[in-house]
Order: C-alpha cells, then sequence, then structure tokens
C-alpha cells in the first residue's frame, strides 16, 4: 500500500455523508487517500497539526468539508502550502447552504481555497485527482478513461430519450 496522497477532512462526522463521494470517486481512479474529522473549532490544534504535517506525510492535496461557520478549508489553507479544495456542507445548522457556501469561496488574497459547489464532494475528488494528474501521467490517463466514461453515459442516455420519440 503507498502512502496516501490526499487528505479528506470534515468538521463532523455528520458530513460523512457527503465527504464519502470524494473518498469513492478517488477510490474508483486509484488514488490513495486518508479520512479524518477535524474540527476548526472544537479541535484547533489537531487541525493546525493536520495542515502544518500535511506535506511532510506525502499528501499532495487537501479536501476539507464543513458546514455552517464553515472555517475549516480557509483555515487550512493558511497552514500550508498544499492546495485545498473546499466542500460547503448543507448542516443541520445551516442557512440553506449558503453561509457554506461564501465561508469557503470569499477567502483573502494569499489564501486560496478552490471551492465546488454545495455538497459536490464527488467534484472535489475528480479535482484532486486532476491536480495530481498534471504530474503523474498514470493518474492523467484514468482521468482521461473517466472523462470518457463520462461521454459514454451521456451518449447511453441520448439514445434512450430518443428512443422515446416518434
Amino acid at each position: 500500500m503507498s502512502k496516501p496522497q490526499v487528505g479528506i477532512i470534515m468538521g463532523s462526522s455528520s458530513d460523512l455523508k457527503v465527504m464519502k463521494d470524494a473518498a469513492d470517486v478517488l477510490k474508483e481512479l486509484g488514488i490513495e487517500f486518508e479520512m479524518t474529522v477535524v474540527s476548526a473549532h472544537r479541535t484547533p490544534d489537531r487541525m493546525f497539526d493536520y495542515a502544518k504535517g500535511a506535506a511532510d506525510r506525502g499528501l499532495r492535496v487537501i479536501i476539507a468539508g464543513a458546514g455552517g461557520a464553515a472555517h475549516l478549508p480557509g483555515m487550512v489553507a493558511s497552514l500550508t502550502t498544499l492546495p485545498v479544495i473546499g466542500v460547503p456542507v448543507k448542516s443541520s445548522n445551516s442557512i440553506d447552504g449558503w453561509d457554506s457556501i461564501l465561508s469557503i469561496l470569499q477567502m483573502p488574497n494569499g489564501v486560496p481555497v478552490a471551492t465546488v459547489a454545495l455538497n459536490a464532494a464527488k467534484n472535489a475528488g475528480i479535482l484532486a485527482a486532476q491536480i495530481i494528474g498534471a504530474s503523474d501521467k498514470a493518474v492523467l490517463q484514468r482521468m482521461a478513461d473517466y472523462k470518457e466514461s463520462l461521454k459514454d453515459k451521456v451518449m447511453e442516455s441520448k439514445d434512450e430519450v430518443e428512443g422515446y420519440s416518434s
């Protein structure tokens, strides 16, 4: 087993129902990852240690999901030079998800966080794979195959839809 290249973190175990989609796509693409709970508000020392040690552990990208105030992605991005992908999560205390989206999206200059759509952890996993694929030809080829399979699915659905025409 090789070392994880992607870290998937979330503010609470309740975010797992969303964040597992990132793990699933990384598994499908053959990319090793680690996944854990790191709360920016309840375990700030753990968050600090996780972010500061991520590159030394061999991670190349961090996917951080958070709901509500959603400080985790930005705080992690402030502590590491690795790319951070933020996943806004619509949580039980959320303002229809907008609080999470805006908290992750509106980062100050110098602390970028790539942000995907609300609950779009699958896209975060795909983006992490594309970042890794930029310097790993095997991952780049798996991404090309994955994208081709998406095209095939659309063409199959097109045929199915057009089959209902008269």
